[in-house]
């Protein structure tokens, strides 16, 4: 459900030790009854979407910004760089870039790892949402009939089984579900500690971090992640800072037939100009 929040994530959970469990808040039944019927909707629902869509992909990183047109298929996903840092890509470097897709397309080696890599994510993600109820302690911040927001802080008494998972239960925020469909709109927290590495002695990722994910649907039962920001700080060992300062935002969305191949996907991109909307 939420694969580029974890991914960007998932390295964080390496010897977490020491984040500060001090909470006085009560659970919620009710509200993690939300929750939990939340949670199974979204399972179910990734088990049951095999769509593909193409869109334009605007990631902001440590190396700066660039603008990508993206096509999935059932044989994997291609992206094409068609911007940075603000500045459209020459002839020549679109010929690169068109290039590098056909080496995707040919070469089944890439299309395994790509494959590898996204179940890898998934089963992060999915491990993740199960552990939503419990993770945390629920309550119920408003509700305006079409929405419910619900407040969480860690719950002191939860063990996390992964390492990953204890940073995932060291945060505090607030998530907002669809009452109608039971779909996770929105989900915004920060770091309420500073999270420990080796008791400190390797480092320390700096409390007030923060990640916001944000989902809107595309079509009858199908919701996609629109925008994820990412911005984390801290220390390594040696001093050397370490960090996730990602936002990337998900735009112009089309329906892909379901029947279409990579080397179809790597056509439309290669005659598609930087703006999907423009090529309607």
């Amino acid at each position: 459900m939420f694969p580029s929040f974890f991914r960007s994530m998932a390295w964080l959970g390496v010897a977490v030790l020491g984040v500060g469990t001090g909470y006085a808040q009560q659970q919620d039944l009710k509200a993690r009854e939300i929750v939990r019927v939340a949670m199974q909707v979204e399972l179910d629902a990734s088990r049951d979407d095999h769509s593909h869509w193409a869109y334009k992909d605007i990631y902001k990183g440590a190396s700066g910004e660039k603008v990508m047109r993206v096509v999935e298929t059932g044989q994997g996903a291609l992206k094409k760089k068609v911007e940075e840092n603000g500045r459209v890509l020459t002839p020549e470097e679109l010929k690169a870039e068109d290039e590098r897709l056909q080496s995707f397309v040919k070469d089944p080696a890439q299309q395994a790892k790509q494959h590898r890599d996204n179940a890898q994510d998934d089963k992060r993600a999915e491990s993740m949402l199960r552990m939503l109820p419990e993770a945390f302690l629920w309550k119920v911040n408003s509700d305006d009939g079409k929405v419910v927001t619900l407040g969480f802080v860690p719950n002191p008494g939860f063990e996390p089984p992964t390492m990953e998972s204890r940073v995932f239960a060291a945060m505090a925020g607030e998530i907002v579900v669809d009452k109608e469909q039971h779909r996770i709109q929105t989900i915004r927290g920060k770091l309420t500690d500073d999270v420990k590495f080796g008791f400190g002695l390797f480092g320390r990722m700096k409390e007030g971090g923060t990640f916001e994910i944000e989902r809107r649907q595309l079509a009858s039962g199908i919701w996609q992640i629109t925008e994820s920001h990412v911005h984390i700080d801290g220390k390594a060992l040696l001093f050397k800072t370490i960090g996730e300062q990602e936002d990337d935002v998900k735009s112009e969305f089309r329906r892909v037939p379901q029947q279409e191949t990579l080397e179809e996907a790597a056509n439309r991109l290669k005659g598609e100009p930087a703006s999907l909307s423009a090529a309607r």
